[in-house]
């Protein structure tokens, strides 16, 4: 059980930060406490611990701000909580939950079979052993989808790894500034590749590179990545921290290139 969860505080404070940092600076605390299920003289009491922790400061105008701190301790407990969801649902639910995966052969229901992921999918075989084991719950032949439960043991995933391309703007020389002949290369090593920016999708396209996804392309890239599949991600020079940002809340490990020709 992560921290956060352990007092009933330390969730309302989670919670009255994320709504300082997403109202800031003309924070409400009747709206606050209406939203939470707090009473208004509740919320007064936790902005002040939380203005002594240095988590947030306000104006004197009755106007608050979150601190660097706050936001690294809402990172921080965001990051932890999204890691005990992963375990609850990959330990414990998998357990009593049915996934659904592709029959690499003719299956009968109730049958013993092996998972193995591929390409960022879940496949099952009666014959080719692997880390982990399921109950079919239905008949299916090779090829077609099919639920499995009682899931035991891990599934081996392949170690991933992310490539952040970095591009100019327009105004900067945008595609036209683009170190093409090494974007070919590295995209050739990857089987999912992410653009962001109309700069980052007409380079692709001067190489006839053809993205799986342009929009909601950081969350892609890490459920991608959770999937064993190695991404590329192109993306215009502004939105690269952004997408360092989340990866390294995710603890996923990357490289940063820079494609601007010299």
């Amino acid at each position: 059980m992560i921290d956060i969860l352990q007092s009933k505080s330390g969730i309302t404070k989670f919670q009255i930060l994320t709504e300082v940092a997403a109202h800031q600076p003309n924070v409400r605390q009747k709206e606050i406490a209406e939203k939470i299920g707090v009473t208004p003289q509740a919320v007064s009491e936790y902005i002040k611990e939380l203005t002594a922790e240095g988590f947030i400061y306000s104006d004197g105008r009755v106007r608050y701000r979150i601190t660097k701190k706050g936001v690294e301790w809402v990172l921080e407990n965001a990051a932890d909580m999204k890691r005990y969801a992963n375990f609850v649902m990959s330990d414990i639910i998998s357990h009593v939950s049915t996934w659904t995966a592709i029959a690499d052969e003719d299956i009968e229901k109730g049958e013993n079979v092996y998972l193995q992921m591929r390409g960022g999918l879940l496949y099952v075989s009666k014959t080719t052993e692997t880390g982990a084991t399921g109950i079919t719950i239905s008949a299916a032949e090779k090829g077609d989808d099919v639920g499995v439960t009682n899931l035991l043991g891990m599934i081996d995933l392949e170690n991933a790894s992310i490539t952040v391309c970095k591009v100019p703007r327009s105004e900067r020389g945008g595609s036209r500034n683009v170190d093409l002949e090494r974007l070919q290369k590295l995209a050739s090593s990857k089987s999912y590749i992410a653009a962001i920016g109309v700069e980052s999708l007409v380079a692709m396209k001067k190489v006839d590179i053809t993205p799986d996804v342009m929009y909601g392309a950081k969350e892609s890239v890490v459920e991608a990545a959770f999937h064993g599949l190695s991404s590329l991600v192109l993306a215009i020079d502004e939105e690269v921290p952004q997408i360092m940002s989340r990866l390294e809340m995710e603890n996923l490990e990357y490289e940063l290139v820079d494609l601007t020709l010299q």
